[in-house]
């Protein structure tokens, strides 16, 4: 008996270890090939799989995971023709954003220099930061959607705002109206996984807006089932165990603001035909809608503020898609009670925790991240924006956005929920 379950046991090795030699020398990014040279060197329990009867195939699986991980962690890094990069035309590219880029001239960037800020105990606050994720998420009087479940239920389409980098072992979650398209530039030149001209880029705001936000230019979770199948999970169980993850998030509402001044104060094509003319028709009752948005904005018609918390709260909405990214919860977006992230940047903190993040994960000698800008979506605009919203709809926003709010230590907005 014993004989036959080491047979069994051998074959499955040989075929798992005949496997990862293709997956080695055939995927263009390389991962089964990295090295790990971050400050972030603590263990991270790697997750409960579903337990099952302790059967033989349970045995080879358990046998799978430790060798996918000791594979994974043997410290090899590649360097030949295989690991592949995505060579984009050459555009005229600045490390300004261009007069004709409305989205990023909107934002109000600010190219001066800023005077040293009072430092503060950079890790103190992340401990703090992280300590009330993690209680939070371990409070059971504390429920909110999606909460309980564990990382193998959620679906791959829900993975998709997970870059990896495996060259220097970091997982990065964006979140939009959070200054993800910088983030998303520096992933670029950690990975090196876009070139320009046969190079990789070196200056993050050298990278052209268009090719930031290509989703072929990242390598996201969801991707994982494409290029490794059944084994996909399991290297991204090992991933989260072993890389250095990260976010950034910001106050709920104040990121609501700057998503709807980015995408319906604007001339925004797309999202004026997916969103902007369903909210004019249901909540201006607006029959006759233009169907472009030079057309609507020329003719004054525009979504309103009040229309789009309508629409946020309407019920019907959710169940026809879910929400944009540009609004859906952050919760929604990261698992942060599924994933147990090392860093938790804020938007308010950009400057400091950016400079702290890089320096933890040892690359503040490759880059430095891209000049912040002025933030003209400030959080004491917030009273303003929703003087004409309803206070039994602010009631309800919040219940909407709570867990956001709770998780990333955001106090409740108490001013706007009370006559």
């Amino acid at each position: 008996m014993t004989k036959a379950r080491l047979f069994r046991l051998s074959v499955v090795v040989g075929s798992i270890f005949m496997i990862l030699l293709i997956i080695v020398y055939w995927d263009n990014v390389g991962t089964a090939h990295f090295y790990l040279h971050t400050t972030f060197s603590r263990s991270h329990s790697l997750g409960v799989l579903p337990t099952a009867a302790q059967d033989d195939d349970q045995e080879a699986l358990s046998d799978v995971d430790e060798f996918l991980e000791k594979l994974l962690s043997s410290g090899l890094r590649q360097n030949g023709p295989f690991n592949r990069k995505t060579e984009q035309p050459p555009l005229q590219a600045s490390s300004k954003p261009g007069l004709g880029n409305l989205e990023e001239n909107v934002r109000g960037y600010d190219w001066s220099t800023h005077d040293s800020r009072v430092s503060l105990d950079r890790d103190k606050l992340q401990d703090e930061r992280r300590r009330t994720l993690k209680e939070f998420c371990a409070n059971s009087s504390f429920t909110f959607p999606t909460k309980e479940r564990l990382f193998e239920d959620i679906p791959n389409y829900e993975l998709n705002h997970l870059i990896v980098d495996d060259r220097h072992g970091i997982i990065y979650c964006y979140v939009p109206k959070v200054a993800c398209t910088n983030w998303k530039r520096v992933m670029i030149v950690l990975s090196e996984s876009l070139l320009d001209q046969g190079a990789p880029y070196t200056d993050p705001l050298d990278i052209p807006r268009e090719h930031v936000h290509n989703t072929s230019t990242h390598l996201t979770f969801n991707k994982f089932w494409r290029r490794y199948g059944k084994f996909s999970r399991h290297l991204m169980k090992i991933k989260l165990k072993k890389y250095t993850k990260f976010l950034f998030v910001r106050d709920p509402f104040v990121r609501l603001i700057s998503a709807f001044r980015s995408k319906f104060e604007l001339e925004n094509e797309e999202f004026y035909r997916r969103f902007a003319i369903p909210m004019l028709k249901l909540y201006s009752n607006h029959t006759n809608v233009p169907t472009s948005v030079s057309e609507a904005f020329e003719a004054g018609l525009r979504v309103s503020f009040p229309d789009f918390i309508h629409y946020l709260l309407d019920p019907r909405t959710e169940k026809m898609a879910p929400f944009n990214e540009h609004w859906r919860q952050v919760y929604r977006l990261c698992h942060p009670c599924q994933i147990d992230y090392d860093f938790v940047g804020k938007l308010e903190t950009l400057d400091e925790d950016a400079a702290h993040l890089l320096q933890l994960l040892n690359v503040d000698k490759l880059l430095h991240f891209p000049p912040s800008y002025r933030n003209r979506t400030a959080s004491s605009w917030e009273e303003d924006w929703f003087a004409k919203i309803p206070l039994a709809w602010r009631q309800q926003l919040y219940k909407l956005y709570e867990p956001d709010f709770v998780l990333f230590g955001y106090p409740k907005p108490e001013h706007l929920l009370k006559d």
